[in-house]
This record gives structure tokens, C-alpha cells and sequence, in this order.
């Protein structure tokens, strides 16, 4: 039968029944390609983000959570822990903007993010956020260090010592912003690997900060009990994310994440994170279970950023999401 002879049966059919059986007309060299899914182009516009970003993911949340660690190591009298630990911050807050700015390719296209306040735009909150903790985390460094060498005596230093810690205070709460909207971003868009996993992102994303925080502490030499139940519970956290992500497939809708060379990043980088370092720490080898840690929420970044590439130019993974 040839090509018009069928399409004259699927009208005729079409006309008597309002639906038609089996498959169509495959036309050589057609505009249609069979599984392109949308006239052979991407459903949606993949992401453009190059290796800026995901470093800037992995800086901001280590450095926002450093300062939640530096506000607890002050509050418990561990000086020298909260100095460091609030310099990671600072470090953070000067390379954040620095990374962004690089990746949008001129200074002014970061400060026109600035012009509006948008609480529905995770974007815009996130730019917001970002600022404010530039704003906190380097004048509390100053004041801690101002402090901690004793420059100013008397009613002078109790000043400081009150400005220092609602600064502390003020870095922390961002810290956490800083360290998990970045997930929520990710979450927000239809790019189908985030979209289906919109739930995952924060919590990965917060608890890698908070891991890798504690790790590079801990490399530094802090080995403070603390910072060593902070790997466990980052670390067993991360095992429990990688399971959930090995048994809570999504078909076609986040494929991305478990086959290819994304898949590969990403389930290598859960395991370096996850149950490598967790039992690399039971066994006390804590210098080797924070470099995994680390390791794996750094390279965890571009996993998760190379599976939204793939995903967002699979038409099929576009429309399963969207189902999900």
C-alpha cells in the first residue's frame, strides 16, 4: 500500500470511528524524525551554565555553612573553630559573585537581578540571599577577629562582642539559605531531572555544604567531636539520598541520573559522599573521609548539572515529567 493509499484509509477511518489504530505514515526524509518528539528540537531550551556554576554551588553552600558552624563553635566557646570557620564564610561571600559575574559575562547583568525583589523567583531570592550574606558574613569576620585579639577592653569590646555575635547570628540563618536554594532553583525549572527531584535538591545540596564545611575543618586539623559527628550525620544522610535515588526512578523522566556518562558522575559522586565516607569515618580514617565527602558534593555539582543538559534534550524525558 502505498504512502497516500494509507492515508486515505486512516481518514476514512478516522471519520467513522474518531480515532485511529496503529501507526502512521513514516515519510523518507520527513520533517518528522521518529523519535525526535517535537519536530527533531529540544521540548525546552536546555541549561547554558558552564563550569562556573557548579562551583558556585559547591562554594556558596560550604561557605554558608561554615558560618552556621562558626555561630555553634562560638556559642560554645571554641574560638579558634569560629574563626576559621567564619573565614571559609568570608572567602565564600568575595568568590560567589566573582563566579556569577563570570558566567553571565558582565558585572551589570548581576546587578539588574538586584533591581526587583521577588519572592515567587528563586532567581531573584537567590541573588538577594547572596547579598545579604556578603552584607553579614565579612563585617563578622572582622568583628570576630576585632574581638578575639582583644583591640578594644571594656564596655567598648562588650559592643563588639554583642554586634559580633548578631552578625554570627545574621550569617547563619542566610548561610542556610545560601546552601539550599541553589536546590530549590534547580527544582523550579522544567528541566526533567530537577523537576523530578525538586524534593532531593535542597536536602542534597544543604547537607553536602554542611559535610564538606566540616570536612575541610576537620583537613585543616579541627578534629573536634562535633565536626566529626557532623560527617556522620552529612555522610549517612547522603547514603540514605543515594538509595532513595536508586530505588525512586522516574523512568524515562530522569534516565539521565542512571544511565550515560551522567549517570555514571552522579552515582559516583553519591557513593564518595554516602557510604564510602561514612565508613571511612567509622573506621576513624577521618583526614580519608572528608577528602570523599568533599570530593564526591564537588563533583556531585557537575553530575547533576551534566544530567540536566541530557534530560533537557530529551523531548521524552521533558513529557514524562511532566506527568510525574
Amino acid at each position: 500500500m502505498s504512502n497516500e493509499q494509507r492515508l486515505d484509509q486512516l481518514r476514512d477511518e478516522a471519520w467513522k470511528k474518531g480515532i485511529v489504530a496503529g501507526s502512521g505514515v513514516d515519510v523518507a526524509g520527513g520533517p518528522i524524525p521518529k523519535k525526535a518528539g517535537y519536530y527533531g528540537q529540544p521540548v525546552v531550551k536546555p541549561p547554558v551554565w558552564t563550569w562556573e556554576i557548579p562551583i558556585y554551588f559547591f562554594v556558596g553552600s560550604t561557605g554558608g555553612m561554615a558560618a552556621v558552624i562558626a555561630l555553634a563553635a562560638a556559642l560554645f566557646h571554641h574560638v579558634d573553630l569560629a574563626r576559621v570557620s567564619i573565614l571559609f564564610s568570608t572567602i565564600a561571600a568575595i568568590i560567589s559573585p566573582i563566579l556569577l559575574i563570570m558566567d553571565l559575562g558582565r558585572p551589570h547583568l548581576f546587578l539588574n537581578m538586584l533591581r526587583v525583589f521577588k519572592p515567587q523567583s528563586a532567581m531573584s531570592m537567590g541573588a538577594w540571599i547572596l547579598v545579604l550574606f556578603i552584607v553579614c558574613a565579612i563585617p563578622a569576620f572582622i568583628a570576630l577577629e576585632i574581638h578575639a585579639r582583644g583591640i578594644f577592653a571594656g564596655p567598648l569590646d562588650s559592643v563588639i562582642r554583642i554586634v559580633t555575635g548578631a552578625l554570627l547570628t545574621g550569617s547563619a540563618l542566610l548561610g542556610v539559605l545560601l546552601a539550599t536554594y541553589t536546590g530549590v532553583l534547580l527544582g523550579a525549572t522544567v528541566t526533567p531531572a530537577w523537576f523530578t527531584h525538586r524534593v532531593l535538591l535542597p536536602i542534597h545540596f544543604g547537607t553536602a555544604g554542611l559535610g564538606s564545611s566540616a570536612a575541610l575543618l576537620e583537613l585543616l586539623g579541627h578534629r573536634v567531636a562535633a565536626l566529626n559527628a557532623i560527617g556522620f550525620f552529612a555522610a549517612g544522610t547522603e547514603t540514605i539520598l543515594a538509595l532513595s535515588l536508586l530505588i525512586n526512578k522516574h523512568g524515562a523522566a530522569d534516565r539521565a541520573l542512571h544511565r550515560g556518562v551522567s549517570g555514571v558522575v552522579v552515582q559516583t559522586t553519591e557513593i564518595l559522599a554516602g557510604p564510602l565516607s561514612l565508613l571511612l569515618r567509622g573506621f576513624g580514617l577521618i583526614p580519608f573521609a572528608a577528602v570523599s565527602f568533599a570530593t564526591g558534593a564537588l563533583l556531585s555539582r557537575f553530575g547533576w548539572l551534566l544530567a540536566g543538559k541530557i534530560s533537557g534534550r530529551d523531548p521524552e524525558a521533558v513529557f514524562a515529567s511532566q506527568q510525574s
